[in-house]
């Protein structure tokens, strides 16, 4: 099961005490970028002792145009980072800001990029760029939360073994499905009906 852990505030000295032997993936959103290297840096530790199969995955999210931020590029396993970043650097597209900042994560990291409208773009260590459409609803109603959406149903797909286009399709589509209402409530059966395929 996936669990949310809201770090904003918390000190690396306070997720010392945190057990990791629960986790599988941890996702970072970039608030406090100091603390939470410190905090990638102790996963990174732990995951040093154990077996490639048993390591918790990293992710990190760069979506404010904050010079501290952008310290995380290089910590995580997958990394979202926004439309309003990549502009921030001179791109103006999904892949253009893909294929700019790349140099920026680790080796083997996979670099998404989500351009609302324009669907999402995503490179991995293959060199490929994978893209998926936008799946607007009928009616647009709410867009707040659309990123945490997609960067939700993107996590939960590569959690399970999912590809990384099945991963990016259902992040779209769980999104857009979500900007369709207001609130979070209908959330449980998008992913229920929306299930992609391994």
């Amino acid at each position: 099961a996936l669990r949310r852990l809201n770090l904003p505030d918390v000190t690396a000295d306070d997720f010392s005490k945190v057990s990791l032997n629960q986790f599988k993936w941890i996702h970072w959103e970039g608030r406090n970028a100091e603390e939470q290297v410190k905090m990638i840096q102790q996963v990174q530790m732990y995951n040093s002792t154990l077996p490639q199969q048993h390591r918790i995955t990293i992710s990190v999210e760069i979506e404010k145009t904050r010079e501290l931020l952008y310290q995380l590029f290089p910590h995580g396993d997958v990394v979202f980072v926004s439309k309003d970043v990549a502009r921030h650097f001179g791109f103006e597209s999904g892949e253009a800001a893909l294929k700019g900042l790349y140099s920026r994560v680790k080796q083997g990291a996979i670099l998404i990029c989500a351009w609302a409208e324009k669907g999402a773009d995503a490179l991995g260590p293959d060199g490929m760029i994978i893209h998926s459409d936008a799946f607007p609803p009928e009616n647009l109603v709410d867009t707040l939360g659309a990123g945490d959406t997609f960067n939700a149903a993107v996590i939960y797909t590569l959690s399970n073994g999912g590809s990384l286009q099945n991963a990016l399709t259902f992040g779209c589509k769980v999104a857009g499905r979500k900007c369709g209402f207001h609130g979070y409530d209908s959330i449980r059966e998008i992913f229920t009906d929306e299930q992609p395929k391994s």
